[in-house]
């Protein structure tokens, strides 16, 4: 008699192709923003770093979202786990969102036309002695703004940070001076190194130039993404009415880069400034 052959169960050889072929999607979906990205963070003259950074995270979502929803597909458990990801990211997601509107909102209001009874000029990077990009446009702003009421009192604000030859407070005092704004009208400010102790310093020099914070206008001259959370620190440390006068960066890609990093900012400001 002829023996029979056993009869083996077929090999899953289209599912074995599924699989390679949704993990090679997955890849190339993330690979989208993260090679980007990537570029944005090695390219340090791009002044984007913050972008590639997020546009990393974003990578790193579409990958874990990619291989959770082949899990779910397979089993209840990767179901829940495909949920709960879904959830941390919204509550993560939907706050942002809503601080980010808030931080275009007052960026882009028009500067006060009130005159104020003080203005502070918030510091940022210096080059060597030279501004740095952000702060010419702070102390550009400054310029327009001090033609209108020339003889108000001026904080200028910002300690020596790495790499600086001279603190921030004492480079927009030469580049002031420079440009037609009387020395005597100027009050230098060179202890702080955040925006939170920008106003808790400058304070005490107001008063004592007979300014009260708490019941005076104090006019803020920063930048126009930065205006919503020099407000905040503001009213934290005392000013009763402290209004934005905002300097606008010149590129468009600057703007983007410094308007997503702002949100971010604001939490961090909110919970420990």
């Amino acid at each position: 008699m002829r023996r029979q052959r056993a009869k083996h169960a077929p090999v899953p050889v289209v599912s074995s192709y599924r699989g390679r072929g949704f993990r090679q999607a997955a890849l190339w979906l993330a690979a989208a923003p993260a090679l980007p990205g990537l570029a944005l963070i090695l390219i340090r003259p791009l002044g984007m770093r913050f972008s590639g950074f997020l546009l990393m995270a974003l990578a790193a979502v579409l990958l874990a979202e990619g291989y959770l929803q082949r899990w779910a597909s397979r089993s209840r458990a990767g179901w829940w786990c495909q949920l709960a990801f879904r959830a941390a990211l919204a509550l993560v997601l939907v706050p942002l969102v809503l601080i980010e509107t808030c931080v275009i909102h007052e960026g882009r209001k028009e500067p006060p036309q009130e005159p104020a009874d003080a203005v502070i000029v918030l510091g940022a990077g210096v080059n060597g002695n030279q501004p740095s990009l952000s702060l010419k446009t702070r102390l550009d702003a400054a310029l327009v703004y001090l033609k209108a009421d020339p003889d108000v009192p001026v904080v200028l604000t910002g300690g020596q940070g790495y790499g600086e030859e001279i603190t921030e407070a004492q480079c927009m005092y030469n580049y002031l001076t420079e440009n037609g704004v009387d020395g005597d009208q100027l009050i230098l400010e060179e202890a702080a190194t955040t925006t939170a102790e920008n106003f808790a310093f400058s304070r005490e020099l107001l008063m004592e130039a007979g300014v009260d914070p708490s019941a005076d206008t104090v006019a803020v001259v920063t930048n126009d993404f930065h205006i919503a959370r020099a407000k905040l620190l503001a009213a934290r440390n005392g000013y009763g009415h402290a209004v934005g006068v905002p300097a606008e960066l010149p590129w468009v890609h600057l703007q983007i880069n410094y308007y997503l990093r702002e949100a971010f900012a604001m939490v961090k400001s909110f919970l420990l400034d």
